[in-house]
């Protein structure tokens, strides 16, 4: 084969998110995942732009796992002329389904919704996407077997390996003329409460390594005794604790907490209300696949009979009426859409209510705001003074933070010829930069967005 590869990073590229790596060869073109890029209006608004390259040619598209900035991009990759594969574990593929239909589901009433209120400057206002569309793009699936080495081409196999972070989640070793790519996806924690510990690398000739904490270790919170502490006192006050979360695996492992902590009596019966359809679809994913995380049987239906889970958007406005105290737990986790847009708008100028932030707040999302003191926040056309209670629990992030980045690289035996940092903002990136090359003595480059790296295998 010719012995030139081309890499052209097309997301995740001194941003967090929209996650694509393109990877050109004389036998294949292989796509690493196809997220959507999401926070900064400047970098939502690259959604809408074809992607910079030939998307015909693109031969298969590889998922390390299913969350929106991985694969929300796929249907826009299909209507731009992709017709191949798309590759990713069961549980993967499970939620990558689950996401991208109410992903279109969103995209069409805010459509709808932005038309009949007049609140858009597109006129029409369009979806980014459909469900026909979604549902186009999921007949592309293919199930690809975990550590296992699968032939795409003569000099070209991958393999996925378990990485923690969400269910379904891997990390991608593509072997091209016996050369290792290897591409981090986004790697989880040690002692994660519903995940095994993620496997390491032990050999890459080349790295794609996440940043998103690169220069920041998370805090050694109690969160049990953090969370108890807020339920107790929203019980006091008579008021709402909203949990604004991503409906996969940060739900569920705050579901499990929960109710763990009044196994313990830990806290009191109080109401939980799980407002996310997404959420309701992703714990049917954890029963349909027991291997892929810690939870028995036994455990899993005790948690999920421990809260209410509804459905429709009645039940949405029946929580809103409830007078009681109440945990209400909604998407999405960076309050960019979702159910816990109604019940912001109806509780964050409320003192009795309190916020509790769970995860990563992307730059330029109402979740970075609220973490930021914002006085007030903007849903669906208006304002609305912040009066509520805005707390972060930093510890629950699904990421790994430096210390547990720096664990998983340790076990590569070998000196990378090339490090390229992604999924980081730039300040991160440099910082993550500078601590690797002085740490280990690696070669490392922060690409930029749409740059083209050709390297010799």
């Amino acid at each position: 084969m010719d012995n030139r590869v081309n890499i052209t990073f097309l997301g995740a590229s001194q941003t967090v998110t929209g996650s694509k790596f393109l990877i050109e060869t004389s036998e294949k073109n292989i796509l690493i995942d196809c997220g959507m890029f999401q926070g900064l209006k400047a970098l939502r608004e690259l959604n809408w732009q074809n992607l910079p390259v030939n998307t015909e040619t693109i031969d298969v598209v590889l998922l390390t796992h299913g969350h929106l900035d991985h694969v929300g991009y796929l249907p826009r990759l299909l209507k731009q002329g992709f017709s191949g594969n798309i590759i990713g574990t069961a549980p993967t593929l499970a939620i990558a389904e689950i996401i991208l239909l109410d992903s279109a589901k969103i995209h069409e009433e805010e459509a709808l919704k932005a038309n009949k209120e007049h609140y858009t400057k597109h006129k029409p206002a369009l979806p980014f996407y459909t469900v026909k569309d979604a549902e186009k793009t999921i007949r592309h699936f293919e199930v690809g077997v975990p550590d296992k080495w699968v032939m795409l081409s003569e000099h070209i196999s991958y393999r996925f390996q378990f990485n923690g972070h969400i269910i379904g989640a891997t990390f991608i070793e593509l072997d091209i003329n016996g050369k290792r790519f290897v591409f981090s996806g986004d790697v989880g924690r040690r002692n994660d409460y519903l995940l095994d510990n993620p496997k390491k690398p032990e050999w890459a000739d080349f790295l794609f390594l996440e940043s998103t904490y690169g220069n920041t270790l998370h805090p050694d919170e109690d969160v049990e005794a953090i969370l108890s502490h807020l339920i107790i006192d929203t019980i006091h006050k008579q008021g709402n604790l909203i949990i604004p979360s991503f409906a996969v695996e940060r739900l569920q492992t705050i579901m499990y907490i929960l109710w763990q902590l009044f196994q313990r009596n830990k806290i009191p019966n109080i109401p939980i209300i799980i407002d996310s359809p997404m959420g309701n679809n992703v714990l049917d994913v954890f029963r349909s696949f027991p291997k892929w995380h810690k939870l028995s049987v036994q455990e899993y239906d005790a948690m999920c009979n421990h809260v209410t889970i509804i459905q429709s958007y009645q039940d949405t406005w029946k929580t809103i009426d409830d007078k009681r105290p109440k945990i209400i737990i909604a998407g999405s986790g960076m309050v960019t859409g979702g159910r816990v847009l109604t019940y912001l708008q109806q509780f964050i100028d409320n003192p009795l209510t309190t916020v509790l932030l769970v995860g990563y707040q992307a730059e330029g999302t109402r979740g970075r705001l609220l973490q930021d003191g914002a006085y007030e926040i903007r849903f669906f056309g208006k304002y609305y003074p912040v009066k509520a209670t805005i707390k972060s629990l930093e510890s629950l992030s699904a990421h790994a933070d430096q210390a547990d980045l720096l664990n998983w690289i340790d076990s590569i035996k070998n000196i990378p010829e090339q490090v390229f940092l992604v999924h980081g903002e730039p300040t991160v990136l440099d910082a993550f930069r500078v601590k690797i090359e002085k740490t280990c003595q690696w070669h490392v480059k922060v690409p930029k967005l749409n740059e083209t790296i050709t390297v010799m295998v």
